[in-house]
Parts: C-alpha cells; structure tokens; sequence
C-alpha cells in the first residue's frame, strides 16, 4: 500500500475515500491490529460482573484477533483491576472460569499471586537467584470506568478512557446508567462476510436509511437526522416523527425541547452505543478477517414498555438489512474497476471522519 493512499483530504467537498483494495488487503489488516486495535480502549464488562470482593472474571480481549487474555479481580481493598492471565512462569492460563478467589494460583505448578497480580509464592525456587523480581509479577493492564458502570480495557492506550468518551459522558450525564439491566435474551453475535472498517463505515451515515431500513425510516425524521463530530467520536442523532417512542431531555441538555428518537455514537475504532428510550444497545466490531467480522449486540434494559417501538425496535431485522448491503460493499470494493468514491458533505461526514482517524493511524 502507497503512503498516498493513505491520506484522505481534511475538506470533505474535496476528499476522496479511501481506495477500495483497503478493505481486502491482509498487509493492512495486519497494520490495523498493531496500530489501530492494540491502542485501543474496548468494553469489557458492566459493574454488575465484577461487584464481590474477591471476584476474578476471566476475559479475551478482542477473541479472534488480538486474543488477548486478561481478567479483571475485585480485590479484598474493593478496588477492580485488570491483569494479564497469563502465569509469569511458564505461561499457563492462570483463571479458567469466573469466581472468588482469595488468590490467584496456577494448576500446572503452584505459582501463587494475590488479586492485585503480585507475586507471592512459587515452590522449589529456592536456589534461584534474584528471585523473584518485578518480571515475577502479573502484568497490569490500563483499566477505567464510565460512570462505575461500564469498565473498558487498553493494552496500551494512546488517549485516556476519560478523554476520549467525554464528549459523550457530557452529553448525557442527565441518564441513569446504573438503572440499566443486561438482558442476554436480547444480546447475541452475528457473523458479517465483510471488512470491519466498512461494517463502521455503513454504521456512521444516516443517508442509506430510506433506502435500506424502510421500518426505521418510519420512526424517525429523515430531514432532521444530523450527525456531530469530535475528537476520538461522533454523534448521530435521530429525532423521533410524532407518536414513535422518544428521550425528553432536560433543561440543561442541549437537546431540551427535542424529541430524540435515539442517540447512536461511535467511539474510535470499533464501539457503538445506542441509546433509545428503553436503553443501551452496545455493539462490538471484532475483526476476524480482512472479509469476516464478528458483531457483538449487548442489550441492556431499563423500560421494558419502550422495547418494541420507535427506533430501538427490530434491531435484529435492522442488522441483517445492513449485513446485505454490507456484504455487497465487501464485494465491490475488490472490484479491480473500483478505485475509490467520494464523499457526500451533507451525509457522510461520519464515514469522512472515520476514514481520516483510520487512515492517520495506519501511517
């Protein structure tokens, strides 16, 4: 790939997208793992996973690409950290299975640590020398929280959690976000024969919904549908038609005296929070290929009345009328006569805002 391809003109009414050979090219999937993926912040639990002291909760950070094993303990000072759960020794799986320990020890040959990943004991190491050590210890891994709600996890973050969620943190401060419920009969992975980069791009543009989405045209105002750029994210806010299901934001919201059918962000480079009048879906893009992704919807719940209305209803019809289409784009864009489009100013400053974010950490 040219260092040319990779630079995408910051005037939208001038820029070119990205070329096509992109998204199917294994040199830069290979690069967005390194560069994009492994700085990256991810969402890894709710509150509600980890709240004992002495809780361990086992995870794989991005299973299927960066497989990264990690886990998360509640020690007994009350504090949640995330720690490799990788043994120091010879490289076990130190925790199988979710639980409450009182230490960490590893089955193959009895390494123990406390919760907080130091090193405590190992058996016949007498004789070693400087022994044990910093390296002994479980590697700490970057961890934060929205809200002592929502905990997100980076293997080494370029921006802080803080930062880069603020503009999203601000907007609805106004939510009770520790009402919310998961609600795993609602939440399941759907498999998408395409590039992970064009499932987002398809996410961040309102201007194919009259065209793809017929029953989510008919919740919300296409005229009024706007989208709302910062830093590390964006903003697409949908306002509701009269009598669909709406947030009525208060006085010290921007939003007050609008009827917001739903507020889709993204946030840099792979997660969606949807918020509608019934709750959160959070949706996980997880690369498996350079044409193979894995979506994650984690559905959770505070007005079960608001589920099957508006513009949070058919969620599941919804994504597999974006998985056609999207399919379709994965094999159009291999196309050897396909070199690359442009951008429409009113309706894919979204896609125009991904691709400059994208393109700036390939290079």
């Amino acid at each position: 790939m040219r260092p040319q391809d990779l630079v995408i003109d910051p005037d939208i009414t001038r820029a070119r997208t990205l070329p096509g050979r992109i998204y199917s090219d294994p040199e830069v999937f290979s690069l967005a793992k390194e560069r994009v993926f492994r700085p990256s912040w991810q969402f890894v639990a709710d509150a509600r996973a980890i709240s004992v002291p002495g809780q361990c909760l086992p995870l794989t950070l991005l299973e299927g690409f960066l497989d990264e094993p990690i886990l998360l303990t509640r020690g007994r000072d009350d504090v949640v950290r995330a720690l490799s759960n990788v043994c120091t020794h010879r490289g076990t799986i130190l925790c199988e299975h979710p639980g409450i320990e009182k230490s960490l020890v590893c089955r193959y040959h009895g390494r123990r640590f406390d919760l907080d990943g130091t090193f405590r004991h190992m058996p016949e190491f007498e004789a070693a020398n400087d022994f044990p050590s910093e390296d002994d210890n479980l590697r700490k891994v970057s961890l934060a929280a929205w809200h002592d709600a929502l905990y997100f996890a980076s293997l080494r973050p370029n921006v802080d959690l803080h930062e880069l969620l603020a503009p999203m943190r601000d907007r609805l401060a106004w939510l009770p976000l520790p009402e919310l419920r998961f609600d795993p009969s609602r939440s399941r992975d759907y498999l998408v024969r395409a590039n992970w980069a064009l499932y987002i791009e398809n996410y961040l543009e309102g201007f194919h919904i009259p065209f793809v989405h017929p029953s989510l045209n008919e919740a919300i105002d296409y005229g009024a549908y706007s989208t709302e750029l910062f830093p590390w994210c964006n903003l697409q806010l949908a306002i509701a038609k009269p009598g669909e299901p709406a947030f009525t934001p208060p006085e010290s919201s921007p939003d007050f005296g609008r009827r917001v059918a739903a507020y889709y962000w993204w946030v840099f480079p792979n997660m969606m929070f949807n918020f509608y009048p019934w709750g959160l879906s959070i949706n996980i893009v997880r690369p498996l290929a350079p044409d193979r992704t894995r979506v994650s919807f984690l559905s959770y719940v505070s007005d079960e009345s608001k589920l099957d209305a508006g513009a949070g209803s058919g969620l599941d019809r919804v994504e597999r009328e974006d998985e056609a289409v999207v399919e379709s784009v994965q094999r159009g864009t291999a196309a050897s006569l396909y070199p690359g489009g442009r951008f429409s100013p009113t309706r894919e400053r979204g896609v125009h805002h991904f691709q400059r974010l994208f393109s700036a950490a390939l290079a």
